[in-house]
């Protein structure tokens, strides 16, 4: 397809050989022309000042070029589109995005895309211990992928810039914990520190699993009781239950499910005490392993987009409910 822009010009046609005295013709008309412009003028002073600005303008608009716009992606990304791997941009990496005009306006929702596409470049920054409360464990990890080579880092940073535009829309604010803006990390209780010092009313982690072929479907992962050190859950456990039913509720509604077949005994719900990103955080947490990525039938969804477009509006609705009570 050739592309016409603001930059095309058509070819010029042939010189006429008429061309002189037609010049010459045009140029013993415009004295006249200009007279009776003038005459038209003093008459129709009044005319113009009521509508001759927007004829003016119409008239600029027919004849300006028209810009040449990005096509709207099928599969909801926000700028460049593609099929699995490719994540959708739009905001400044690691800034937090403005909220607009919705119904959240004053609340602020920290999401913390699992893993960082660089952490395996980094092995021994992401294997040194941090204190999570109850014992130590690695900063981070790599994630996993699927046979193919997708990536969970790619998917949850794809995951989190959908699920990022559909809350600024609802007005609310959004901070990420990172957005592939650093070489690795941040760790584990970085992530939930992040949460915390900002004051966060709801704070969810993007992930997908990496277990057995068989075992599918999703399940949400709710902060147990834990007292321990540094790590004090029990303010937040229920919080943290009644956002995990409800992300839980908006991903089976908006996907289809289905609900983990090897976690969760059918609920879509599991309860641990040993993940940092939890133990540490002082405000309403939750992660989502939104499927398997190990199993083939997980993984057609995984790795379509507008099946993650969908994921991003469910959790979104089960965020936007609990918000809003």
């Amino acid at each position: 397809m050739s592309y016409v822009g603001p930059d095309f010009e058509p070819p010029r046609p042939p010189r006429h050989p008429l061309r002189g005295p037609l010049i010459v013709a045009v140029g013993a008309l415009v004295p006249g022309a200009l007279v009776g412009w003038l005459v038209w003028q003093a008459v129709g002073d009044s005319d113009e000042g009521r509508d001759g600005s927007a004829a003016a303008q119409t008239s600029a608009s027919a004849s300006a070029p028209s810009s040449v716009l990005p096509a709207p992606s099928d599969d909801g990304k926000e700028q460049t589109g593609g099929g699995a791997g490719q994540s959708g941009g739009g905001e400044e990496p690691g800034s937090s995005a403005p909220a607009g005009s919705g119904s959240l306006q004053g609340k602020v929702v920290v999401i913390d895309p699992g893993h960082n596409p660089g952490n395996f470049r980094h092995p021994s920054d992401i294997n040194r211990k941090v204190n999570i409360g109850t014992n130590w464990k690695e900063c981070d990890t790599t994630g996993t992928s699927t046979n193919a080579g997708y990536t969970e880092a790619e998917f949850t940073l794809d995951v989190s810039h959908r699920l990022r535009t559909i809350l600024k829309k609802a007005g609310a604010t959004v901070k990420f914990t990172q957005d592939g803006d650093r070489a690795w990390g941040p760790c584990v209780d970085e992530r939930a520190e992040i949460g915390n010092k900002a004051e966060a009313d709801a704070v969810v982690s993007i992930h997908a699993d990496g277990s057995a072929a068989g075992n599918r479907g999703f399940h949400v992962i709710l902060p147990g009781s834990v007292h321990s050190g540094a790590a004090d859950t029990r303010p937040i456990v229920a919080s943290s239950r009644d956002l995990g039913e409800r992300v839980a509720g908006g991903f089976l509604r908006t996907t289809g499910g289905p609900p983990s077949n090897y976690i969760g005994d059918g609920t879509g719900l599991d309860v641990r005490t040993d993940l940092g990103g939890l133990n540490l955080s002082t405000v309403p947490k939750v992660f989502i392993e939104c499927g398997n990525m190990r199993d083939t039938k997980d993984v057609s969804r995984l790795t379509s987009g507008a099946w993650r477009q969908k994921a991003a509006q469910g959790i979104s609705e089960g965020i936007v409910s609990f918000l809003r009570g």
